[in-house]
């Protein structure tokens, strides 16, 4: 057994191969994979080995289709068949809403140069005449669908990893894995030890138990899953073709061809977590029980949308365990907090998402970043807050809402609430309807008097839409106020917190008393984060971006430290509230003995101050695009400035507001936002953040060399913004734009912009195409609706307002 590697994946599964084997792909040939037993001993060997593209998320799309291209390539290089099968597959949609979700799929599918279709029901009985189309309105077809061997697929990964020079050793159970001084491992196991520079947890099952040997926790959890094989049926074999998979998500089903029968899966209601706490090591090859009983309506269901499976005999009964993390993507990355520790689990689509995960999780730990934006999968996601009871109710409402239709607004019940503010109990007695971001209940909007407290998950405008408008003519035409808690905050000091600071950001760092925006650049250009940069001495600051993301900034940062500069993470430490609009400065003014006239605290301007008896940070700015300022305080203070400004806000008509406000007023400016117009996958200069970026500074800032090469020679696409003639629906994301007949770009985010009455889209469009007043096309739903670029903010487009 070799004594020193390069990488050790631990986990000998699909996922743990494809990682092997991207490895090698990429040039890293000095690299091991150690499995306890034999390859495919876990959930490999029993899947069902379905394929599709069909996604939410699409860069989880595109992951998947890189997956599913590979198989060939995996089939030249070996000469091992992967067993495929491209019969191509149906989902069907059974309801409006259903369906609604399909053609908006199909939308972003258009610009993902996927080709899918919408079908009827008379064409759906045509490609699948064993479906009963009764009560189905439609269906969309990918004839990317199929389905494979997982045995040969996985082997074909793993010689295809030896070929590349890496090494594979089975009957080889991990013990124990213990950092070391230099960021190498030791990984111990009962054949010997090992030295790696790094390590991947590939555990599948037993993830969490090679995760806890690194003293970290894993949100993820086995499902006890379940699927039949029937006898064979002469409908089948008697056909001329192979039959294509079916996805029926009204009865929790999927449906393909098996030989000369029928396999069929369930997704069912009353489903069983496995082990719920720990896999044992000697589990492997077995199967669980057969549990009919659990099945039993999803079978009825089946019988009355495929009758021919009323007649068939059962060959066999597969029942078995597979991972999920509590959103139902995989946890994949490198882990925060520890040095070299990589995380490639919970793929419970292993062979739709395996390959696309390997590539990922290769290109990060090679060249230090993702060619696709990861954050769909990333493991920092979820921070060191989730614990079993989180992670148990959470898995169990993904798995039993995985055919469930996916609303844009949906918040969905489990585990909630859990993490709160010390105004939950105030935010409730006033009417909030709240979401949760990173586990934090965040308002999302008051209901008004009368409205129940719950916002129809839909994909039209809801019934959140008379409330949402009267808090942003509120702000606009009074004051609001809304909480700040749900920001990611860092506060980064020492005698080189300057100089570090320069290195780390594109844009310029402040002097004291001011603060700036800036974004994190990537060595490729991308965007790594956007950040209000705020200077309160020349050895302290403040870093304000996404509550979201922030495992991902702080990643970042250790990543990057240096030796007098210590970054500490205070989110849930420093809180507060912003107040915008035209009588903001007034409830300020009463609230504080200091000065906040325009001139002794102007725009970008940062103050410690005294509000009521809270002392507080107080920076002049706002997202709204308004008159505003934030107001940070220590927790223990939260209530107490609440009930100062609220009690100063009365003679103003104050009105709290929450984030769906927020989303709209920031329209009225075309701001974008973290995760929808700015991401890994964008760079400054075609989202226009560039015009933040300090070229002039000496400085080598990390992707200085990437910005200054897209500044000469211009970006390929810009980000726009439109004026749509929406009515009942508006932009969300991924909506494909089209100009004369030919799709040329996407939406990012959208909404509409209540105090301006305009339906608002952002997205992209190549450079040489924008200009002021172009009449574009953006599908909604299926329907083609003119908008009208614009170039002008709506909204106060000489930062009067804000700046004044």
């Amino acid at each position: 057994m070799e004594t020193h590697t390069r990488v050790c994946v631990i986990g000998g599964g699909v996922v743990g191969c494809s990682v092997l084997y991207h490895l090698t792909k990429l040039g890293w040939s000095d690299v091991m994979l150690l499995e306890r037993s034999e390859l495919t001993s876990g959930s490999t060997w029993h899947a069902a080995g379905g394929f599709h593209t069909l996604n939410g998320d699409t860069n989880m799309a595109a992951l998947q289709g890189y997956t599913i291209g590979l198989y060939k390539e995996l089939e030249e290089i070996t000469g091992m068949s992967c067993g495929l099968h491209h019969v191509g597959g149906i989902t069907l949609a059974d309801t409006p809403e259903r369906f609604d979700m399909l053609k908006a799929e199909r939308a972003k599918h258009r610009y993902m140069g996927l080709h899918t279709e919408i079908l009827g029901p008379s064409e759906i009985k045509e490609m699948a005449e064993l479906v009963n189309t009764d009560g189905i309105l439609g269906g969309l077809y990918d004839p990317l669908d199929g389905h494979l061997d997982p045995s040969g697929t996985t082997h074909a990964y793993a010689r295809a990893a030896k070929m590349g020079g890496a090494t594979i050793q089975t009957h080889t159970k991990v013990t124990a894995t213990t950092p070391n001084p230099d960021g190498t491992w030791t990984v111990e196991t009962d054949q010997g030890t090992v030295i790696a520079e790094h390590v991947v947890n590939a555990g599948g099952l037993w993830a969490r138990e090679v995760a806890a040997m690194a003293g970290i926790y894993l949100p993820l959890l086995p499902m006890a899953h379940q699927y039949i094989v029937t006898d064979d049926i002469p409908a089948i074999y008697e056909r001329g073709t192979e039959f294509p998979h079916v996805i029926d998500p009204g009865g929790e089903s999927y449906l393909r061809q098996e030989g000369r029968g029928l396999c069929i899966g369930f997704y069912e209601k009353p489903c069983e977590p496995w082990s719920v706490d720990g896999t044992p090591w000697d589990f492997g090859h077995e199967l669980l029980n057969d549990q009919f009983e659990k099945i039993e309506d999803s079978i009825a269901f089946a019988y009355r949308r495929f009758p021919v499976l009323e007649t068939a005999g059962v060959k066999s009964v597969i029942h078995g365990p597979f991972t999920f993390a509590p959103d139902g993507n995989p946890l994949v990355g490198p882990v925060p907090g520890l040095r070299n520790y990589w995380s490639a689990c919970a793929v419970m689509a292993g062979f739709s998402q395996g390959g696309g995960v390997g590539l990922a999780l290769a290109q990060w730990m090679i060249e230090g970043e993702t060619e696709r934006d990861p954050r769909a999968m990333d493991v920092a996601r979820f921070g060191k807050w989730t614990t079993p009871g989180y992670t148990v109710p959470k898995v169990i409402e993904n798995y039993q809402n995985r055919f469930s239709v996916s609303y844009p607004n949906e918040e969905l019940p489990a585990a909630r609430p859990f993490r709160t503010t010390m105004m939950y109990d105030i935010w409730s007695d006033m009417g909030a309807v709240f979401g949760q971001t990173y586990g934090l209940e965040v308002v999302n909007y008051f209901a008004l008097p009368g409205e129940p407290r719950y916002e129809t998950p839909s994909f039209r405008r809801s019934n959140a839409w008379e409330a949402v408008r009267a808090e942003v003519m509120a702000v606009r035409n009074g004051v609001g106020l809304n909480e700040l808690q749900n920001f990611g905050k860092f506060r980064v000091t020492g005698p080189r917190a300057r100089a570090w600071l320069d290195r780390i950001m594109a844009g310029r760092i402040p002097g004291p008393g001011r603060l700036a925006l800036t974004p994190m650049l990537a060595p490729s250009g991308k965007l790594m984060g956007d950040f209000t940069v705020s200077c309160l001495g020349e050895a302290e600051f403040q870093l304000t971006a996404s509550y979201g993301a922030q495992d991902q900034h702080l990643r970042w940062f250790e990543t990057h430290l240096e030796d007098g500069v210590s970054v500490d993470n205070i989110s849930d430490s420093r809180t507060g509230f912003q107040i915008a609009g035209p009588k903001a400065r007034d409830v300020l003014a009463a609230c504080t003995r200091a000065d906040v006239s325009g001139t002794a605290l102007s725009f970008l301007d940062v103050r410690p101050m005294t509000i009521g008896m809270a002392q507080c940070l107080v920076q002049r700015v706002s997202y709204t695009g308004d008159l505003g300022y934030e107001i940070y305080c220590s927790p223990s203070e939260h209530r107490h400035l609440f009930h100062t400004l609220w009690a100063a806000g009365q003679a103003h008509g104050i009105r709290p507001f929450g984030m769906r406000a927020m989303m709209s007023l920031r329209l009225d400016k075309f701001f974008g936002a973290w995760s929808r117009e700015y991401s890994q996958d964008y760079t400054a200069a075609e989202t226009g953040l560039d015009r933040f970026i300090q070229f002039a500074k000496p400085t080598a800032f990390i992707g200085r060399q990437a910005a200054e090469a897209e500044r000469a020679a211009g970006p390929a696409r810009r980000l726009c913004a439109f004026a749509v003639e929406a009515t009942e629906a508006d932009v969300v994301a991924y909506e494909p734009i089209s100009l004369a007949g030919e799709v040329v770009g996407f939406c990012t985010s959208g909404g509409y912009a209540h105090y301006t009455d305009t339906s608002v889209a952002l997205g992209f469009l190549p450079s040489d195409q924008i200009a002021d007043g172009v009449t574009a096309s953006i599908e909604i739903l299926g329907q083609h609706c003119t908008a009208r670029l614009l170039t002008t903010p709506l909204f106060d487009p000489d930062g009067t307002r804000m700046r004044g």
